[in-house]
């Protein structure tokens, strides 16, 4: 959540900032004529609250010397009344103010590069040598070797749920359990979490309110499946204050996830590219703001080198501020290259979301007498199910089998 209290000090940065994502102006003077009534609103209400304590103080003097109490007292209940009447004005005004704010992306940092959509991404990097065929390399789902079962998953559940078999179920285990072990080593603790959430939970992370419709709801409970366990493990510490010194804190968990990919319709309809569940691994860390940049660093060397370790080439691509996600203040994503698609695709996003999430969730920490709000950063590391498709593509011989990477050789 953007600060209120930025907002109503400096609207015109604010909104200079929101425009730069694509944030439309009629919100945004919508969210100015409120901020200043709100503003307004609770100002007359403190001016209130200290005329009616500058009489409350007079009130013992009137006493002592024996003056007429009564006017005094009338006046004071008079502005406790109107007082009252303020507190709840404001009571309105700001969870009016909140609700809208729910739903205001967060503000791009300075640095990130202007543009209206993908087409304006910027490549930083390009890691690894692309493998060269003696035959036309061809897309996962056209490989012969029985992998994965699209009809039986479809009976099962519906379109986009897909089944994995033999090899490619144990694939799909072997770089569940290596992606772990590889966080684990950079420093990254291991945690299992929850596959539903409340919506408490998902409001702190930012899928809710804006993105209910694309999150799977258990009816009749207040409970979600899992878009991705940043959410999870950034909510461990949701409502919490923790120490300076347990900062940063960096952690790592395997979890499903679950979207209904509202609005993709038509997009990758054949394949595991776009499926509404999907293994992933997630690194998440929550820092102080002056570490936050650095472990942002730290985070997307580690996909990074994750993918070299896999032997797949791959280009790291700083977003521009039209395809930034809704809290994200700057993302790197991490693209690899699909030979039978001729083509780089994303497969890893790496987000420092500053103190957006943690206004939200209200997760601080203790540094002397001031409690001060982290910074939250979170990563995939990578979607397993995409990297299974990596494998299978840039690893493909001519009659449909794979060969496995050698790091994974011992997982199988």
């Amino acid at each position: 959540m953007i600060d209120i209290k930025l907002l109503q000090k400096d609207f015109d940065y604010v909104v200079n900032a929101l425009q730069r994502k694509g944030v439309d102006n009629e919100l945004l003077n919508n969210l100015k004529t409120l901020a200043s009534s709100t503003k307004q609103k609770r100002q007359e209400m403190e001016d209130v609250t200290a005329e009616q304590n500058l009489l409350s103080k007079e009130f013992g003097r009137y006493k002592k010397e024996n003056l007429d109490v009564a006017p005094l007292q009338e006046n004071i209940n008079n502005l406790k009344n109107k007082k009252q009447e303020l507190e709840e004005e404001v009571r309105v005004l700001e969870e009016e103010l909140t609700s809208i704010i729910l739903g205001v992306p967060n503000m791009p940092d300075e640095n990130v590069p202007d543009g209206a959509d993908e087409n304006e991404n910027v490549i930083l990097e390009v890691v690894g040598t692309k493998p060269v065929f003696s035959f036309e390399p061809k897309e996962h789902w056209d490989l012969n070797n029985g992998w994965i079962d699209f009809e039986r998953g479809v009976k099962i559940a519906k379109s986009r749920f897909a089944a994995l078999r033999g090899d490619g179920a144990r694939l799909e285990r072997a770089l569940i359990n290596y992606m772990l072990d590889f966080n684990r080593e950079r420093g990254f603790n291991e945690w299992y979490v929850p596959f539903m959430a409340n919506s408490n939970t998902l409001q702190g992370t930012g899928q809710l309110p804006k993105f209910a419709d694309d999150l799977f709801k258990i009816e009749g409970e207040d409970l979600y499946l899992i878009p991705t366990a940043e959410v999870s493990l950034t909510n461990l510490f949701n409502d919490e204050i923790l120490e300076a010194d347990e900062l940063p804190m960096l952690l790592t968990s395997y979890t499903p996830c679950f979207r209904k990919e509202a609005g993709s319709a038509g997009r990758d309809t054949r394949g595991l590219i776009r499926q509404h569940q999907f293994d992933k691994v997630e690194m998440v860390a929550i820092t102080t703001p002056e570490q936050s940049d650095e472990v942002f660093a730290k985070m997307v060397a580690c996909a990074s080198d994750l993918l070299t370790s896999l032997g797949l080439p791959h280009q790291k691509m700083q977003l521009c501020t039209g395809d930034l996600g809704f809290s994200a203040a700057v993302t790197i994503d991490l693209e690899v290259w699909l030979p039978g698609q001729n083509k780089y695709r994303e497969i890893s996003s790496i987000s420092n979301t500053r103190d957006f999430q943690s206004r939200r969730a209200k997760i601080r920490y203790k540094d002397g007498k001031k409690n001060i709000l982290t910074h939250t950063l979170n990563g995939s590391s990578l979607a397993v199910g995409r990297t299974l498709v990596a494998i299978m593509e840039n690893y493909q011989n001519e009659d449909g089998s794979v060969r496995i990477p050698e790091v994974l050789k011992k997982y199988m």
